[in-house]
């Protein structure tokens, strides 16, 4: 069983963790030409990497169907919405996805890592952290654009 100064030592280990530049580059494609409707990012060998592109057809619910129940990911999704006067508007979030039955060293990882990782992706609008999908339904989506 890790001590707890083990786990703020991976944790600060974790902070520093690489950011492959794939991540960055399917952001912006996002951002600038939406390309994808979500990106799903998982840390994988002390690097965090892309690990699904939601194609711009895909729903909310694919989406969804993208987090592991027991793992942690980052992901953005870009959430069109219309306005109280009807116009139509994007907004994209960034979705910090730690589940409560995932394992405590990578909830520790991917919340020390997660400010530095946002930094990188230039454009996140609203951020979201959620534990279980009902904090993050369509719901908080449509009340966080507004």
């Amino acid at each position: 069983m890790p001590t707890l100064l083990n786990l703020i030592g991976i944790a600060n280990a974790a902070s520093g963790m690489a950011v492959h530049d794939d991540c960055k580059l399917k952001f912006l494609e996002l951002k600038t030409k939406r390309a994808f409707r979500f990106i799903v990012f998982k840390i994988e060998e002390k690097q965090i990497i892309v690990e699904k592109l939601g194609e711009p057809a895909e729903s909310y619910e694919d989406f969804c169907t993208h987090l592991p129940a027991d793992e942690c990911r980052y992901a953005v999704y870009d959430f069109d919405f219309l306005t109280k006067e009807s116009v139509p508007k994007s907004r994209i979030f960034f979705i910090a996805w730690c589940p409560d039955t995932s394992k405590v060293r990578s909830k520790m990882i991917y919340a020390s890592s997660k400010d530095r990782f946002k930094r990188e992706l230039d454009g996140i609008q609203i951020e979201l952290q959620a534990t279980d999908p009902t904090e993050m339904g369509l719901d908080v989506f449509k009340s966080r654009a507004n």
